[in-house]
């Protein structure tokens, strides 16, 4: 499914574009937004594929928002006004709607996004299947991560740090701490505060409420987190 979001100042359209998300199958509503600062704030806790966005917008155009984010989700324009075409594109939007549009050019616009995204989680996949890693996109660019040099992620905002064995600087990403969990096999890695997931594999010392992590990097232990840790602890426990 593609989890999608759409932008729009406008009541009407914002409930157009919901009855066209739930006639088209692969296409799953998140969330409807009247305001690009509203968008921002959401994308913050929330997995998005894929944005419905109107250039013209009181607070802040949709072109302007999108342009203010760093690792946007796939973007599909909506306006008014054709002359945004153009500079539209020129931000790699994958389409542009010219309201009013109906259902029949939706869902072309809707294809062309499954289309990227079939063709971008395929290539991640089978990557991932052939050597164990993770990609993430970062600074317009794509970069592959072994799970195994994976040393912890540690969260900021909405952005991580994946810190890298061996690696001086860590990877960011725009991304949240719950889909990249979702993504590490949980025997091998495991989230022991709110900002931090840690591999079990690079820990070097266990004191006083913390973990130091090989590197000499030390990361707290939160309390919602110390009874499942223990747990894990006291399995690997050999001595007293």
């Amino acid at each position: 499914m593609i989890r999608c979001i759409a932008v729009d100042d406008e009541p009407l359209a914002l409930r157009q574009i919901e009855t066209y998300i739930s006639k088209v199958p692969y296409l799953d509503k998140v969330a409807l937004c009247s305001s690009a600062s509203e968008a921002t704030k959401l994308l913050q806790n929330e997995s998005v594929d894929l944005m419905f966005v109107d250039i013209n917008m009181p607070d802040i155009s949709g072109m302007d928002f999108v342009k203010s984010l760093d690792n946007p989700p796939m973007v599909i324009f909506t306006t008014a006004y054709s002359e945004y075409a153009v500079e539209g594109f020129r931000v790699d939007a994958v389409d542009y709607l010219l309201k009013p549009f109906g259902f029949e050019d939706f869902q072309k616009s809707a294809a062309k996004a499954k289309k990227l995204f079939d063709q971008q989680n395929a290539v991640s996949a089978i990557a991932a299947q052939a050597d164990d890693a993770l990609f993430f996109k970062t600074d317009y660019k794509v970069v592959r991560v072994p799970m195994d040099k994976i040393l912890l992620v540690e969260g900021m905002s909405e952005y991580l740090k994946i810190h890298i064995d061996g690696e001086k600087d860590p990877v960011i990403v725009l991304l949240s701490m719950k889909k990249l969990q979702e993504r590490l096999p949980s025997d091998k890695f495991m989230r022991i505060h709110k900002s931090y997931i840690i591999a079990l594999s690079k820990i070097r010392e266990v004191s006083k409420g913390r973990v130091i992590m090989t590197g000499g990097f030390t990361v707290p232990i939160g309390d919602m987190y110390k009874d499942e840790f223990n747990a894990y602890l006291d399995s690997k426990f050999l001595g007293r």
